[in-house]
């Protein structure tokens, strides 16, 4: 098992804490703050948006664990795979929750004032996400190859989170979903980095 085994195991157990607490804010405050958020706002827009994002995070993640034997790799995966898939339900259980509907007319990262921006090509809704070619050539690929693009993809897809996090990190109203934010750009930035060195044990490095 490589150094980064341990680090790994780490984030695993750091996610599951979080998630716990984030669980218990959310039933301390009901999700939501003095006023319920409106259709429209950065709350709602980021709890659609990231929700959609975190889907593909977790569909690469089971698909490079079904590509590669590697230990270390499998391991990032799965925490990748279950911290997110737990994330996208408490982003969508907070819009059911507030009577809001979990899909827009608006176009992705309206919220953000970014709503003109060329989106869907290829079916890469918002920055960092994977377009269809690269998810069907992910599923092409075996072994050491499988590993590199995967953490390739994982980077920039990271790197896309961790902007529409700070985003709402500033522009969000609902305290809990505030924090979620905030701590899913601390873990994202750490999984990047954390990359950084697997790509290079592997001789490669993330796309420009």
């Amino acid at each position: 098992m490589r150094k980064h085994a341990g680090w790994i195991a780490g984030t695993a157990a750091a996610a599951l804490v979080a998630a716990g607490a984030i669980t218990y804010a959310l039933a301390e405050d009901g999700g939501s703050g003095a006023t319920t958020p409106s259709a429209d706002s950065a709350d709602a827009g980021f709890a659609r948006d990231m929700a959609v994002h975190h889907q593909q995070a977790v569909e690469m993640s089971y698909i490079v664990r079904d590509r590669t034997e590697d230990e270390e790799v499998r391991r990032l995966a799965y925490d990748i795979a279950q911290t997110q898939a737990n994330q996208r339900g408490m982003l969508l259980g907070w819009l059911d929750l507030w009577g809001l509907p979990k899909v827009s007319s608006d176009a992705p990262m309206t919220w953000m004032g970014m709503g003109d921006m060329a989106s869907g090509k290829d079916g890469a809704l918002m920055p960092g996400m994977a377009t269809d070619t690269e998810l069907k050539k992910l599923e092409t690929l075996s072994g050491k190859q499988a590993e590199v693009f995967y953490l390739q993809l994982m980077t920039d897809h990271h790197k896309g989170g961790v902007h529409m996090a700070e985003g709402c990190a500033a522009k969000c109203t609902v305290g809990v979903e505030k924090r979620l934010a905030q701590g899913m750009v601390d873990a994202q930035e750490s999984e990047i980095e954390l990359m950084a060195g697997m790509l290079k044990e592997r001789g490669a490095e993330a796309r420009p």
